[in-house]
């Protein structure tokens, strides 16, 4: 559906421009915005190579095992149905520091296998519907969008990149509303899954 939407935006884009007498501003701005888009690119591939360095550094050294015992509740708060020693965890646990130090590159093969393992922890536990999201799945996928993040590089690259005075002044934002929306997120997961609870109950 979205390619069609898409389509449908470039192609009366291009024929609105041809009917206004706008063609050759069109394709001027076009050529421009390519050049910004691989200038960009480049200036956020030294970005991503520069903090995937440091989390291979983090994980080598042991910090980033440091840091999963150290959110070992939170863990056990959104999913105490998964066994302590399960895999599942120690993704989990890779995907949400990930996500708090800013590294959204790092933290996508991380939320994979998490999800990976999520599935296989399904069939371990004899469930024959495992093409449905498991209640782990979801309270992860929601936890995973909500992203509460201590530096947001992606956004401190872009804001440097087009000319920020202050390009790191966006931290202290970020941590505000990624707070909120974690917290909406893990009520929103706990409340969900008392429902369910309830109504199985029932």
């Amino acid at each position: 559906m979205l390619n069609f939407i898409w389509a449908f935006m470039i192609l009366a884009g291009i024929l609105y421009a041809a009917l206004s007498g706008n063609l050759i501003s069109m394709t001027e701005i076009l050529l421009d915005s390519a050049g910004e888009a691989i200038s960009l690119c480049l200036s956020m591939a030294g970005v991503v190579g520069l903090w995937m360095g440091l989390m291979e550094i983090a994980q080598q050294s042991g910090l980033v095992s440091s840091l999963s015992r150290g959110i070992t509740p939170l863990l056990n708060l959104l999913f105490p149905n998964i066994p302590k020693e399960h895999k599942a965890r120690e993704y989990i646990a890779t995907n949400f520091i990930a996500n708090f130090l800013g590294l959204g590159w790092a933290c996508t093969p991380a939320g994979l296998k998490a999800m990976e393992q999520l599935h296989l922890l399904e069939q371990e536990r004899g469930n024959q519907n495992t093409h449905i999201a498991s209640r782990e799945m979801c309270t992860f996928l929601v936890m995973n969008i909500s992203s509460l993040q201590l530096i947001p590089v992606n956004m401190i690259a872009y804001r440097q990149q087009y000319g920020s005075v202050d390009p790191a002044g966006i931290i202290l934002p970020a941590i505000l509303a990624t707070c909120g929306s974690s917290l909406v997120a893990i009520c929103f997961c706990k409340a969900l899954c008392a429902g369910k609870d309830r109504r199985l109950k029932g």
